[in-house]
Protein backbone atom coordinates (compact mmCIF):
# COMPACT_ATOMS: atom_id res chain seq x y z
CA UNK A 1 0.00 0.00 0.00
CA UNK A 2 2.64 2.27 -1.29
CA UNK A 3 0.30 5.71 -1.66
CA UNK A 4 -0.70 5.13 2.50
CA UNK A 5 2.94 5.86 3.14
CA UNK A 6 2.85 9.35 2.05
CA UNK A 7 -0.58 10.04 3.33
CA UNK A 8 -1.73 12.30 6.41
CA UNK A 9 -3.50 11.15 8.88
CA UNK A 10 -7.14 12.45 7.60
CA UNK A 11 -5.92 10.34 4.11
CA UNK A 12 -4.86 7.73 5.83
CA UNK A 13 -8.18 7.14 7.61
CA UNK A 14 -10.32 7.39 4.39
CA UNK A 15 -8.22 5.00 2.92
CA UNK A 16 -8.33 2.25 5.43
CA UNK A 17 -12.13 2.86 5.64
CA UNK A 18 -12.66 2.16 2.43
CA UNK A 19 -10.32 -0.75 2.75
CA UNK A 20 -11.70 -2.40 5.33
CA UNK A 21 -15.09 -1.81 4.42
CA UNK A 22 -14.46 -3.21 0.67
CA UNK A 23 -12.32 -5.81 1.12
CA UNK A 24 -12.51 -7.10 4.81
CA UNK A 25 -15.95 -6.86 5.45
CA UNK A 26 -17.47 -7.88 2.12
CA UNK A 27 -14.62 -9.66 -0.26
CA UNK A 28 -12.99 -11.50 2.48
CA UNK A 29 -16.10 -12.29 4.54
CA UNK A 30 -17.83 -13.48 1.01
CA UNK A 31 -14.89 -15.57 0.34
CA UNK A 32 -14.70 -17.30 3.55
CA UNK A 33 -18.48 -17.71 4.07
CA UNK A 34 -18.76 -15.43 6.52
CA UNK A 35 -22.45 -13.48 6.98
CA UNK A 36 -22.54 -12.01 10.25
CA UNK A 37 -20.46 -8.73 9.73
CA UNK A 38 -21.19 -7.52 13.36
CA UNK A 39 -19.19 -10.55 15.35
CA UNK A 40 -16.44 -10.61 12.04
CA UNK A 41 -15.70 -7.34 13.24
CA UNK A 42 -15.43 -8.18 17.06
CA UNK A 43 -12.90 -11.20 15.50
CA UNK A 44 -11.06 -8.39 13.81
CA UNK A 45 -10.31 -6.43 16.46
CA UNK A 46 -10.04 -9.48 18.81
CA UNK A 47 -6.96 -10.28 16.40
CA UNK A 48 -5.37 -6.87 16.81
CA UNK A 49 -5.50 -7.55 20.73
CA UNK A 50 -3.13 -10.57 19.84
CA UNK A 51 -0.83 -8.91 17.79
CA UNK A 52 2.71 -10.24 18.33
CA UNK A 53 1.59 -12.84 21.11
CA UNK A 54 0.18 -16.46 20.68
CA UNK A 55 -2.94 -17.06 19.17
CA UNK A 56 -5.82 -17.62 21.11
CA UNK A 57 -8.59 -19.28 20.00
CA UNK A 58 -10.19 -19.08 23.40
CA UNK A 59 -10.28 -15.24 23.80
CA UNK A 60 -10.78 -14.73 19.96
CA UNK A 61 -14.02 -16.65 20.52
CA UNK A 62 -15.21 -15.00 23.27
CA UNK A 63 -14.67 -11.67 22.38
CA UNK A 64 -16.60 -12.40 19.01
CA UNK A 65 -18.81 -14.69 20.51
CA UNK A 66 -18.34 -17.70 18.13
CA UNK A 67 -17.35 -20.97 18.70
CA UNK A 68 -13.94 -21.79 18.98
CA UNK A 69 -13.99 -23.94 15.66
CA UNK A 70 -15.29 -21.00 14.06
CA UNK A 71 -12.43 -18.58 15.25
CA UNK A 72 -10.01 -21.13 13.89
CA UNK A 73 -11.73 -20.93 10.57
CA UNK A 74 -11.86 -17.40 10.25
CA UNK A 75 -7.90 -17.71 11.50
CA UNK A 76 -7.45 -19.72 8.51
CA UNK A 77 -9.27 -17.41 6.67
CA UNK A 78 -7.62 -14.41 7.26
CA UNK A 79 -4.11 -16.39 6.63
CA UNK A 80 -5.21 -17.72 3.37
CA UNK A 81 -5.93 -14.34 1.99
CA UNK A 82 -2.74 -12.49 3.51
CA UNK A 83 -4.22 -10.74 5.96
CA UNK A 84 -2.25 -12.47 8.95
CA UNK A 85 0.44 -13.87 9.23
CA UNK A 86 1.46 -17.33 11.76
CA UNK A 87 5.00 -17.09 13.42
CA UNK A 88 5.20 -21.08 13.98
CA UNK A 89 7.36 -21.93 17.02
CA UNK A 90 10.55 -23.35 16.77
CA UNK A 91 10.60 -27.35 16.94
CA UNK A 92 14.03 -29.68 17.67
CA UNK A 93 13.99 -33.44 18.04
CA UNK A 94 16.82 -32.55 20.87
CA UNK A 95 14.66 -30.15 22.71
CA UNK A 96 11.77 -31.00 24.80
CA UNK A 97 8.82 -28.43 26.31
CA UNK A 98 8.73 -26.41 23.75
CA UNK A 99 5.74 -24.43 22.51
CA UNK A 100 3.72 -25.68 20.17
CA UNK A 101 1.24 -22.48 19.58
CA UNK A 102 2.58 -19.97 16.68
CA UNK A 103 1.88 -16.34 17.17
CA UNK A 104 -0.06 -13.81 15.13
CA UNK A 105 0.96 -10.61 13.01
CA UNK A 106 -0.89 -8.90 10.45
CA UNK A 107 0.64 -8.54 7.58
CA UNK A 108 -0.25 -4.92 6.92
CA UNK A 109 1.13 -2.87 10.40
CA UNK A 110 -1.00 0.16 9.16
CA UNK A 111 -4.23 -2.04 8.80
CA UNK A 112 -4.07 -3.90 12.47
CA UNK A 113 -3.53 0.06 13.95
CA UNK A 114 -6.40 1.34 12.06
CA UNK A 115 -8.21 -1.57 13.51
CA UNK A 116 -6.90 -0.79 17.03
CA UNK A 117 -7.91 2.86 16.30
CA UNK A 118 -4.64 3.79 16.86
CA UNK A 119 -4.74 6.57 14.59
CA UNK A 120 -1.89 8.88 14.00
CA UNK A 121 2.17 8.17 14.64
CA UNK A 122 2.11 9.78 17.41
CA UNK A 123 -0.38 7.86 19.30
CA UNK A 124 0.95 5.01 18.26
CA UNK A 125 3.95 5.81 19.13
CA UNK A 126 3.11 6.26 22.51
CA UNK A 127 0.69 3.84 23.12
CA UNK A 128 0.89 0.80 25.26
CA UNK A 129 1.71 -1.29 22.52
CA UNK A 130 4.04 0.04 20.67
CA UNK A 131 6.52 -2.46 21.39
CA UNK A 132 4.45 -5.25 19.64
CA UNK A 133 3.60 -3.28 16.88
CA UNK A 134 7.55 -2.60 16.49
CA UNK A 135 7.72 -6.42 16.64
CA UNK A 136 5.08 -6.65 13.47
CA UNK A 137 6.86 -4.46 11.81
CA UNK A 138 10.10 -6.06 11.89
CA UNK A 139 8.91 -9.57 11.60
CA UNK A 140 6.90 -8.84 8.41
CA UNK A 141 10.19 -7.30 7.29
CA UNK A 142 12.00 -9.94 7.65
CA UNK A 143 9.49 -12.27 5.80
CA UNK A 144 9.62 -10.09 2.82
CA UNK A 145 13.26 -9.81 3.01
CA UNK A 146 13.29 -13.94 2.77
CA UNK A 147 10.66 -14.28 0.55
CA UNK A 148 12.20 -12.33 -2.37
CA UNK A 149 15.70 -12.63 -1.31
CA UNK A 150 17.64 -15.49 -3.49
CA UNK A 151 19.17 -16.52 -0.15
CA UNK A 152 16.11 -18.78 2.11
CA UNK A 153 15.27 -18.90 5.56
CA UNK A 154 13.08 -20.86 7.41
CA UNK A 155 11.53 -17.78 10.58
CA UNK A 156 10.47 -19.55 13.57
CA UNK A 157 10.18 -18.11 17.16
CA UNK A 158 11.49 -19.72 20.53
CA UNK A 159 9.30 -20.25 23.64
CA UNK A 160 9.86 -23.27 26.30
CA UNK A 161 7.77 -24.03 28.81
CA UNK A 162 8.84 -21.49 31.55
CA UNK A 163 8.24 -18.37 29.49
CA UNK A 164 11.79 -17.84 27.88
CA UNK A 165 10.75 -16.38 24.67
CA UNK A 166 13.14 -15.39 21.91
CA UNK A 167 11.38 -13.29 19.05
CA UNK A 168 12.93 -14.39 15.95
CA UNK A 169 15.21 -17.64 14.65
CA UNK A 170 16.12 -17.20 11.43
CA UNK A 171 17.47 -20.58 10.28
CA UNK A 172 19.53 -20.55 7.73
CA UNK A 173 22.18 -23.05 6.18
CA UNK A 174 22.35 -24.75 8.91
CA UNK A 175 22.73 -22.18 11.47
CA UNK A 176 20.46 -20.23 13.18
CA UNK A 177 20.41 -16.67 14.19
CA UNK A 178 18.29 -15.52 17.54
CA UNK A 179 16.98 -11.86 17.18
CA UNK A 180 15.35 -10.25 19.59
CA UNK A 181 13.61 -7.40 18.68
CA UNK A 182 12.96 -3.79 21.08
CA UNK A 183 11.33 -0.59 21.33
CA UNK A 184 14.65 1.26 22.33
CA UNK A 185 16.88 4.34 22.05
CA UNK A 186 19.66 2.76 23.67
CA UNK A 187 19.05 -1.65 23.53
CA UNK A 188 22.09 -2.98 25.63
CA UNK A 189 22.71 -5.96 27.12
CA UNK A 190 19.32 -6.62 29.21
CA UNK A 191 17.73 -6.25 26.18
CA UNK A 192 19.41 -9.91 24.90
CA UNK A 193 18.57 -11.49 28.22
CA UNK A 194 16.13 -13.97 26.81
CA UNK A 195 18.55 -14.99 25.08
CA UNK A 196 21.44 -15.85 27.52
CA UNK A 197 18.61 -17.64 29.64
CA UNK A 198 18.01 -19.86 26.76
CA UNK A 199 21.78 -20.16 25.43
CA UNK A 200 22.39 -23.06 27.91
CA UNK A 201 19.55 -25.43 26.18
CA UNK A 202 21.03 -24.49 22.06
CA UNK A 203 24.32 -24.78 22.83
CA UNK A 204 23.84 -28.66 22.64
CA UNK A 205 22.13 -28.58 19.18
CA UNK A 206 23.46 -30.37 16.70
CA UNK A 207 22.58 -26.82 14.63
CA UNK A 208 24.42 -24.24 15.64
CA UNK A 209 23.32 -20.72 16.66
CA UNK A 210 25.07 -17.30 16.23
CA UNK A 211 25.27 -14.41 18.33
CA UNK A 212 21.89 -12.44 19.44
CA UNK A 213 21.70 -9.13 17.59
CA UNK A 214 19.05 -6.73 18.87
CA UNK A 215 16.96 -5.01 16.65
Amino acid sequence: MPQVLDADAEQRQEYYNSYVDTYLMRDVAEAGGITDAVRFRKFLNACTALVAEQVNYKTQAEAADIAQPTAKEWVRVLQGLGIIYLLQPFSNNELKRLTKTPKLYFCDTGLCAYLSMWLTRDTLMNGAVNGHYFENYVVMELLKYYTYAKAKANLTYYRDSNAKEIDVFVEENNLIHPLEIKKSANPGRRDAAAYSACARKLYPLTIKTASSPVI
